[in-house]
C-alpha cells in the first residue's frame, strides 16, 4: 500500500541496489586478499538497506540474493566461482543472506510503517481541510440565510411602510382634489389653505419618494456624492424656510457663523440630511417647542448639530435608530431617514452621532454629523 510513495519505486530502488552492490565489490575487490569476509560482508549489507528503504522488501530481497552471490563468488575463496569449499565459508554466506534478509526486511517493514503513517497524516490533514470546508459553507450558507431573512425582514418593513406612509398623503390630496372638482363652494381662506394642503402632502410624498430612492441606492452600492464647495449656512437657511409648514408647530434657531467656511459635499444629499434630521426634530418637539441648528468649524471640519426637546433617544437605542427601518418609540416615521443620513455622511468621509442634550436641558436629542471643509 505504501510502495508508490517510495522515494524511488521498486524498480529503480533494485536497479540502484545492484548498482551499489556493483560499485562496492568494484571497490574491494583488489583489497580481499588484505580484509576479512566479515568487513566485506558488512559493506555489502548497505545496498541492501538502501534498496529496502528506497523499494521495499522485494527491492531488498533481490539485492540481498545479488550480494550474496557477490560476497561468494568475489570474496569467498576459490575466488571468481560458485563453489564454496570450506564449511566457515559456506557458514559465513549462510549467515550473510540472513542477516542482509533479515535487515532489509525490517528497514522496508520500518519505511512501511513510516509511509502509512505520513499517509494517515495526510489523510487526517485532508479530512480536516475537508472539515474546515465545510464549516466555512455552513457559516456561508448561515451568513446568507440572515441576510435573506433580514432582506425580507426589510421589504416587510418597507411595505408597511409605504403603504402607511404614501397611502396618508394621497388620501389628503385626493380627498382635496375630489371635493374641489365637484365644485364644492369654499371662501377663498379655506380655498387657499386646502391647496396648502395639498402643496404640504404632495412635498411629503417627494421627500418619501426622495428617501426610498436613496435607500436603493445604497442598498445597490452607488451612492456617490457629486461634491463640489457648498456654503453651508445657505443650505441651512434655505432649507428651514422650505420646510416652514413642517416647522410651523415649533420654533427654529438657527446658529451658524458668517465665518462658516465652505464645505466639501454634494449639495442635493446634504440638504437631503439636513432635511430628514430638521423633520425629525419638529415630529418629535412638543408644540412650542425650540428646535437649535448650529454649525462650527473644528480642525478642517465643520460640525452640524440638530437638537429638539423631545423625549431623547434612550441610550442602548442610540447605534440602532441609525438602522434601516429602526422606528423610535411611539414613531409614525418611515423608519428610513436616519439610516440615509448616517450613509450619506459616512460617504462624505464623516461620522453622525445622537447625543444627550446639553447645558440645562434634560430631555431631547442633539444629532450631530461632521462634514470636510472645502480646500
Amino acid at each position: 500500500m505504501g510502495t508508490s510513495r517510495r522515494p524511488l519505486g521498486r524498480l529503480g530502488a533494485t536497479l540502484a541496489g545492484v548498482a551499489l552492490v556493483a560499485l562496492i565489490a568494484a571497490l574491494l575487490v583488489p583489497f580481499r586478499a588484505r580484509t576479512s569476509t566479515a568487513t566485506d560482508a558488512l559493506a555489502l549489507v548497505v545496498p541492501v538497506v538502501v534498496a529496502a528503504w528506497a523499494g521495499g522488501r522485494i527491492a531488498a530481497l533481490i539485492t540481498a540474493a545479488v550480494a550474496a552471490c557477490t560476497l561468494e563468488v568475489l570474496f569467498l575463496p576459490p575466488y571468481n566461482t560458485l563453489k564454496v569449499d570450506l564449511v566457515d565459508d559456506a557458514v559465513a554466506l549462510g549467515v550473510f543472506t540472513v542477516v542482509a534478509l533479515a535487515v532489509g526486511t525490517l528497514v522496508a517493514l520500518e519505511g512501511e510503517r513510516r509511509l502509512l503513517a505520513e499517509q494517515r497524516a495526510a489523510e487526517i490533514e485532508r479530512l480536516y481541510q475537508e472539515q474546515r470546508e465545510l464549516l466555512d459553507a455552513q457559516d456561508r450558507l448561515a451568513e446568507e440565510a440572515a441576510y435573506f431573512q433580514r432582506l425580507g425582514d426589510d421589504r416587510s418593513a418597507l411595505l408597511r411602510s409605504v403603504s402607511h406612509d404614501l397611502r396618508t398623503p394621497l388620501v389628503t390630496i385626493r380627498a382635496v382634489t375630489s371635493d374641489l372638482r365637484e365644485g364644492t363652494t369654499y371662501d377663498a381662506g379655506v380655498r387657499d389653505e386646502l391647496l396648502d394642503l395639498v402643496g404640504d402632502e404632495a412635498e411629503r410624498l417627494d421627500r418619501l419618494v426622495a428617501n426610498l430612492l436613496s435607500l436603493s441606492r445604497i442598498e445597490a452600492g452607488s451612492l456617490t456624492p457629486e461634491r463640489q464647495a457648498v456654503p453651508l449656512d445657505e443650505l441651512l437657511t434655505t432649507r428651514v424656510r422650505k420646510l416652514n409648514r413642517v416647522l410651523r408647530d415649533v420654533r427654529v434657531q438657527v446658529d451658524v457663523p458668517f465665518t462658516l467656511p465652505l464645505v466639501d459635499a454634494d449639495y442635493t444629499l446634504i440638504d437631503q440630511v439636513v432635511t430628514n434630521l430638521l423633520e425629525n426634530a419638529a415630529r418629535h418637539s412638543p408644540e412650542g417647542g425650540t428646535v437649535r441648528v448650529r454649525a462650527r468649524e473644528h480642525d478642517g471640519w465643520v460640525e452640524v448639530s440638530v437638537s429638539d426637546q423631545g423625549p431623547g433617544v434612550d441610550p442602548a437605542d442610540r447605534d440602532r435608530i441609525f438602522e434601516p427601518f429602526r422606528r423610535g418609540e411611539g414613531s409614525t416615521s418611515s423608519g428610513v431617514g436616519l439610516a440615509i443620513c448616517k450613509a450619506i455622511v459616512e460617504a462624505h468621509g464623516g461620522s453622525i452621532a445622537v447625543q444627550a442634550p446639553s447645558g440645562g436641558d434634560r430631555t431631547g436629542a442633539t444629532f450631530v454629523f461632521t462634514l470636510p471643509v472645502h480646500r
